[in-house]
């Protein structure tokens, strides 16, 4: 048996505007919001009482998909939110962007940070991480 696609990365966050904002920022657009509660939502992630509120987000080509979810309750737990990229459970996203100087110009208005600094890879490659709301680390990718 195999897998027929992946349908989305579920990233938690604290504050569903800001989140929907940046990603916006970075070219996906708003698919659709729901709220999300009942026994069968408890029973799919193993908590009682589950009140979220989830946006989907899809990128331009459609193909792939970012569900962001902020816990009305159970109340989030906290997470050190400047973990380095090596620390065990730690999840990135990578994005191919046009322009990564610009991409981050604009990013860094929505108060995300660079990590490290933009490097070059190869004759045609420059990648950089990138920290986002809630901690949320992406990565960016320029192929020229």
């Amino acid at each position: 048996m195999t897998i027929q696609q992946m349908s989305n990365v579920g990233i938690v966050v604290d504050d569903l505007p800001a989140a929907i904002a940046f990603f916006a920022e970075l070219g996906m657009e708003l698919e659709g919001e729901a709220a999300i509660e009942g026994a069968w939502a408890d029973r799919a992630v193993g908590l009682d009482g589950i009140r979220c509120d989830i946006a989907m987000m899809v990128t331009p080509d459609g193909h792939s998909r970012l569900e962001l979810s902020q816990y009305n309750s159970p109340a989030l737990l906290p997470s050190p939110t400047n973990q380095p990229h090596n620390v065990l459970g730690t999840h990135r996203v990578m994005y191919t962007v046009d322009d990564i100087d610009d991409t981050i110009a604009r990013l860094r208005r929505h108060g995300g940070e660079l990590i490290g600094e933009v490097a070059q890879f190869g004759d045609s490659t420059r990648l950089c991480y990138f920290r986002g709301p809630a901690g949320i680390i992406i990565g960016l990718a320029e192929y020229k």
